[in-house]
């Protein structure tokens, strides 16, 4: 009767059920004896119902291989087939000159799976999880008119100002098509200003003004520094309403300067088509018309956003009282000071800043209307003048 020898730590048992070939497989064979398979093989195979065959191997030398047949097994498809895990130390350490590159240890530790070659070897995976801070090209204008133009990214813009993250998107010039309509946007300690291509923001004793050289920046410049000037002669209103009005005189004088200049050109053409009717004529008219459907389309969105802020007294004490030790009760917007004096001026503010916006309304309402009648005129032609080539 066989006996059978009891299990023993240092016994690696294999069991063999092929007699195809000679020797073992080349793989167990590399394993066990650490050399390739030859005919002088101390085991006979037989098919299967032989007993196991125990082979005694050191426990070191035995983990050794196996490490190495593992290691070798580990295909190319096998990679491909892993998920990627990206850790926070690995995309942290993606700016490292040397790629991440860690200790051997320390990689069997993570797992295979975080400690992917295709991760630890290249930085440039980790900088493109990376969102670059944007930085803005600035003309400041300080409240004695002085002018400097600086760089600032955006964590010293909101420190500076006071202002959050989403504040600053209704202003970002990179943003144009996302907040294209006009706003004014008031905050605690700052004032938002998006008026056509002027984009500002106003503080208690500067103004920021981003991509100061477009014609809407140009324009607001040209407003603003004549004012300045004779802001340091005399007491006038503050510096941050100085700003505003600036910008919505800017904003609307450019607007009427555009009706002004379309408006003797359109009355032309009205009055020589009908005696005269080419192409030129025609495509005049055409392009006359898309002007005017794009300056109603801006005078009203101005308009509109002017009579939205005339209609929320909350927006406009919020302006009264920047800069002062006043606060808003809540419930009734009711203006509370630490001095009396302090109310006195806000409230006084608030009067001025009402009459400023509504003249400013009924400038925007004079121009809007004015291009929408040149409009409805020049459609009016076209109309007629699709009707006659009809009938003919």
């Amino acid at each position: 009767m066989a006996l059978t020898p009891p299990p023993s730590p240092n016994l690696l048992q294999v069991s063999v059920k092929s007699s195809s070939s000679p020797c073992l497989s080349p793989s167990v064979h590399y394993l066990l004896f650490g050399s390739p398979c030859s005919n002088a093989s101390p085991f006979l195979l037989q098919k299967s119902g032989l007993p196991l065959l125990p082979v005694a191997v050191k426990p070191s030398s035995l983990e050794r291989k196996i490490k190495c047949f593992i290691t070798r097994s580990y295909t190319k498809e096998d990679r491909l087939n892993e998920p990627e895990t990206f850790s926070a130390e690995d995309v942290a350490g993606g700016d490292d000159e040397d790629g991440g590159s860690e200790d051997l240890d320390l990689q069997q530790n993570r797992g295979s799976a975080v400690a992917s070659p295709r991760i630890a070897s290249s930085s440039s995976d980790s900088l493109s999880l990376g969102i670059r801070e944007p930085v803005y090209e600035v003309l400041e204008v300080k409240s004695n008119g002085v002018v400097s133009t600086s760089r600032i990214n955006r964590r010293q813009l909101l420190k500076s100002s006071g202002l959050r993250p989403r504040d600053i998107r209704s202003v970002d010039p990179s943003l144009f098509l996302t907040n294209s309509a006009p706003s004014i946007l008031v905050r605690e300690h700052a004032i938002l200003l998006n008026l056509g291509s002027l984009r500002a923001i106003a503080m208690r004793d500067c103004v920021l003004i981003f991509e100061y050289n477009r014609k809407g920046g140009q324009a607001f410049m040209d407003t603003l520094l004549p004012r300045l000037n004779n802001m340091n002669g005399g007491p006038c209103m503050p510096f941050e309403l100085e700003v505003v009005e600036a910008a919505l005189l800017s904003r609307t004088q450019r607007l009427e300067q555009r009706l002004m200049d379309l408006e003797p050109r359109v009355q032309a053409l009205l009055e020589e088509l009908p005696k005269k009717l080419t192409v030129d004529i025609l495509e005049q008219l055409r392009i006359s018309k898309q002007t005017l459907v794009e300056l109603c389309s801006r005078a009203g969105a101005l308009r509109q956003m002017l009579l939205d802020l005339l209609e929320d007294p909350h927006e406009i004490r919020r302006i009264c009282i920047m800069g002062r030790n006043c606060t808003l009760k809540r419930g009734t917007d009711d203006v509370e000071c630490s001095l009396p004096l302090e109310k006195l001026i806000a409230e006084e503010e608030e009067e001025e800043i009402e009459m400023l916006l509504e003249n400013y309304l009924q400038r925007c309402e004079s121009c809007h209307g004015q291009a929408e009648r040149l409009l409805d005129s020049a459609k009016e032609m076209e109309d007629s003048i699709s009707v006659n080539l009809r009938s003919e």
